[in-house]
């Protein structure tokens, strides 16, 4: 490197410093690379999308700075690896859900075989007779034998073919400690939500909100329509609480059928208005189960807000949102708490 480049990195870097104070941005290579480039001007955009970020939060949560780094800094080929192994991670979550429905239907199949098995062998006694009917009998019998102990080695197959799926997501677990999207809904996950809290609390908690929503009754979809329908249910929710996002609001898939939205320098007024709109939002989704030809209209959540306060732990804010939440779904759920005053 000449000297004229090394000069010209040292200023890049006495200007990035400053400022990454100013803001309160960790010292990691990742901010480090990210504000050495904001500072050298070469990319409006990237200056533009920070300069937005940092309006919102009063400093550029890890998350964001990740994915800012990703867009604008990062090599293309570390890109196309994480994006390559979330995909994978996504198709393994589909696959898995989709055995586990088609399990759950051979099982059902070889209950209605072996409850014909009982009635098939109650025909001789039933006024029939016998040398016109017991043949037939018989080789229903077999037949249906045959398709159970079919049915039983396709079970089989599917559970260890489940087992199988079940290690290679643990695996990718263990590997995949940068991956930010739910596989499944695509928006933000737990661990990136961990990270963004956080950083919040740690550089700009004044005003930060927390919305805790829990989809209603969500356990009656999976048993009642299916896993896959449950996994659209929450794609549609997902995508539904997404579109109500605003003014820095953040969505994270907390976890099972449970979604948390960071909401930052607001106030529990407004950010109670936020999760009242999004849950009314939810009211109107509508699905169709194309298996049973049905639709769904009756989709609905509660909601928990609270408001970070001054020597509240994260640990602390998360419980007070979730005990709102608690508290909604024992009310009836489908409400927000606390109620607007």
């Amino acid at each position: 490197m000449s000297l004229e480049l090394l000069q010209a990195a040292a200023l890049n870097l006495k200007k990035a410093v400053p400022l990454m104070l100013k803001h309160k941005i960790p010292t990691t290579p990742v901010n480090y690379a990210l504000w050495y480039t904001y500072v050298g001007e070469q990319n409006p955009e990237l200056n533009q999308r920070l300069d937005t970020v940092i309006a919102q939060y009063n400093t550029c949560p890890p998350v964001s700075s990740e994915l800012l780094y990703r867009q604008y800094v990062a090599d293309p080929v570390e890109l196309d690896v994480r994006e390559m192994r979330q995909n994978l991670d996504a198709m393994v979550t589909e696959l898995s859900q989709s055995l586990k429905d088609t399990n759950l239907d051979a099982n059902e199949f070889q209950s209605r075989i072996e409850s014909n098995f009982e009635k098939l062998n109650r025909i001789e006694y039933e006024g029939f007779s016998v040398e016109q009917v017991l043949d037939l009998v018989r080789s229903l019998v077999k037949e249906s034998d045959n398709i159970r102990s079919s049915t039983e080695f396709f079970t089989g197959q599917l559970q260890k073919a489940q087992t199988e799926i079940d290690a290679l997501k643990k695996k990718l677990e263990q590997t995949e400690k940068d991956v930010l999207y739910d596989a499944l809904t695509g928006c933000f996950n737990r661990r990136a939500f961990d990270s963004d809290f956080a950083g919040m609390l740690a550089q700009a908690p004044l005003g930060t909100c927390l919305i805790l929503a829990d989809i209603d009754h969500f356990k009656v979809f999976n048993d009642t329509y299916g896993h896959q329908l449950g996994d659209q249910v929450l794609r549609a929710v997902a995508k539904r609480l997404q579109e109500s996002c605003r003014d820095g609001a953040k969505l994270y898939r907390f976890g099972g059928e449970e979604f948390v939205i960071i909401v930052p320098k607001s106030q529990l007024r407004i950010a109670r208005q936020l999760a009242e709109a999004m849950r009314r939002g939810l009211e109107k989704l509508s699905l169709k189960d194309r298996r049973k030809d049905e639709r769904i209209n009756n989709i609905s959540a509660s909601f928990g807000v609270a408001q970070w306060q001054e020597k509240q732990t994260g640990m602390q804010l998360i419980e007070a949102a979730d005990k709102l939440l608690y508290d909604a779904k024992r009310l009836g759920r489908n409400r927000v708490l606390p109620i607007s005053n």
